[in-house]
C-alpha cells in the first residue's frame, strides 16, 4: 500500500510507487494524500483532499485488502498526518516505510512547515524504516551533514524519534559520491551503522528516485525479505531503472520503472 501524493507527470508519487510495486511482483493499492499539478519542469500547484477523506480511503483499503507492507510519501499537512497516524496506530500489523518527503526535486515545498512536528511525533514511531535524503535528515535530526560522521550522528538522532531503522541516502552528500559508486547509510536498532555501496548512475533523469526506492523496499518487505537485504535489492532495482531512465517530456525524466521487463516489450 502506498499513501502518498499524485504526480500528474507520472514519474514520482503514487504513479511511481504503483509502477515499482508491479515491476517487483507486488499488487499495489493506494491512498492519495495530495494532488499535484506537475511535470518534468516542476510543481505548479497542490490540492490536498480533506483529511477525513484520506482517512476514509485508508480504512476502506484496509477493510478490503490483506495489506502486507506499506509506504508513505508526500503527506503535505499536519491534519492529514494525524488522520493517517490515528488509523495506522490501531490497525497496522505490517512493516511501514516512511519516506519523509518535504521538498520536490524542483524546489517546491511538499510538506507544510507546520506538519514537520506531526511527521516526527506521529509517523516516525510507526516506521520500520525511514528513508531521508540529506535535507530531510538534517530537518529531522537538526544536524548539518557533511561527513560520514555527521551521517551517523544524524541517523542516531532520527532513530531516537522512534523508527526501527533509518536509511540516509547519499545522493545529496558529497562525501558519499564517487565516479562509479554511491553510499547510503543504514542505521539499525541499537545504533549499528552499515555503509551500503552501490552503483552511481550519472543521469539527469532523477525525478521520483526517492519514491521508487522506498516503494521497492516496501515491496521486498511484503515478500518477507529481511530489511538489510530488502534495501540492497531495492538499490539494485533503482540503479537499473536509473541506467535506463529517459525524459518522456520537458525537463527532468524519471527512472524507467519497467527497465527489467523492457526487453520483453521490445523497442
Amino acid at each position: 500500500m502506498t499513501i502518498a501524493g499524485s504526480d500528474s507527470g507520472g514519474g514520482a508519487g503514487i504513479q511511481a510507487d504503483l509502477k515499482t510495486i508491479a515491476a517487483n511482483g507486488g499488487y499495489g493499492v493506494s491512498v492519495i494524500a495530495a494532488l499535484t499539478a506537475q511535470n518534468g519542469l516542476g510543481v505548479t500547484g497542490i490540492h490536498a483532499p480533506p483529511p477525513d477523506f484520506v482517512a476514509l480511503q485508508l480504512s476502506t483499503v484496509l477493510d478490503g485488502f490483506p495489506v502486507k507492507a506499506a509506504k508513505t510519501g508526500m503527506l503535505f499537512s499536519a491534519a492529514i498526518i494525524e488522520a493517517v497516524a490515528e488509523i495506522l496506530e490501531t490497525r497496522k500489523n505490517f512493516p511501514l516505510v516512511v519516506d519523509p518527503v518535504s521538498i520536490s526535486q524542483s524546489g517546491h515545498r511538499l510538506l507544510e512547515e507546520s506538519a514537520i512536528q506531526a511527521l516526527m511525533t506521529r509517523m516516525l514511531p510507526l516506521a520500520a524504516l525511514v528513508t531521508p535524503n540529506r535535507p530531510e535528515a538534517e530537518m529531522l535530526s537538526g544536524v548539518e551533514i557533511v561527513t560520514a560522521e555527521d551521517v551517523a550522528t544524524a541517523g542516531h538522532r532520527i532513530l531516537d524519534l522512534g523508527p526501527e531503522a533509518v536509511l540516509i541516502k547519499g545522493g545529496h552528500i558529497t562525501a558519499a559520491r564517487e565516479a562509479e559508486a554511491l553510499r547510503d547509510w543504514l542505521v539499525l536498532p541499537g545504533g549499528e551503522v552499515h555503509e551500503l555501496v552501490h552503483t552511481h548512475v550519472t543521469t539527469q533523469n532523477l525525478h521520483g528516485t526517492g519514491c521508487t526506492l522506498s516503494s521497492a523496499i516496501a515491496t521486498f518487505l511484503c515478500a518477507g525479505v529481511e530489511l538489510p537485504e530488502a534495501v540492497r535489492l531495492a538499490q539494485e532495482y533503482l540503479s537499473a531503472c536509473l541506467a535506463a531512465g529517459y525524459a518522456p517530456g520537458e525537463g527532468a525524466g524519471p527512472p524507467d520503472h519497467m527497465a527489467a521487463i523492457r526487453p520483453l516489450l521490445g523497442d
